[in-house]
């Protein structure tokens, strides 16, 4: 094997193994919660957040891919556990808004080398993309499925109150690569 083929080989495999860890990070993240009225509070957001940012647009969307299959094939990664009957869940469209929200992150960043301002720009437009598909979700789900009345008041109550999480949780985020950038390069 030449260099240029181990040097290949090599970027692979690192780029394999931080899909994989933020695929654990998503799992470990959506088993930790705060006990919060309605819905748990859970750190998956951010963790979806940060695989765009750090991994950027494409491999990040692959990584919460892989993660939202895994799920629906009933491992017990989301909050309340798996299987494709969870996609009746109100809140599964948060979960499919992870994707989007990767995606916006990494493209918005426009690379691992980006300062923390394009960060938290990007962040926040991501966090925007992933409420857009979780409220709808949860929308259409609530009105359609549970046939439930009150829809206004239970997207203000079930997912629009955890924006208070959740900004802060992207700024976090931003600062998290920024910081990890400063790490990569070596300087202190």
């Amino acid at each position: 094997m030449s260099d240029i083929e181990r040097k290949k080989s090599h970027i692979v495999s690192s780029q394999l193994a931080e899909c994989g860890l933020f695929v654990v990070l998503l799992t470990v993240s959506a088993h930790i919660k705060i006990p919060f009225p309605y819905v748990p509070l859970t750190f998956q957001t951010a963790v979806a957040v940060m695989a765009g940012l750090r991994l950027g647009a494409r491999r990040g969307a692959a990584c919460i891919a892989v993660y939202l299959f895994m799920g629906l094939l009933g491992l017990p990664v989301f909050s309340g556990g798996g299987g494709f009957a969870y996609v009746l869940q109100p809140t599964f469209g948060y979960l499919l808004g992870f994707a989007a929200a990767a995606f916006a992150a990494g493209i918005i960043s426009g690379g691992r080398r980006a300062g923390f301002c394009r960060l938290l720009f990007a962040a926040l437009c991501a966090l925007s993309c992933n409420y857009a598909f979780g409220v709808l979700y949860f929308a259409l789900i609530w009105h359609f499925y549970l046939h439930l009345s009150g829809l206004w008041q239970a997207v203000l109550v079930n997912n629009l109150l955890y924006l208070a999480k959740d900004i802060p949780l992207c700024v976090l985020s931003a600062l998290l690569c920024v910081r990890s950038q400063v790490l990569r390069r070596g300087e202190r």
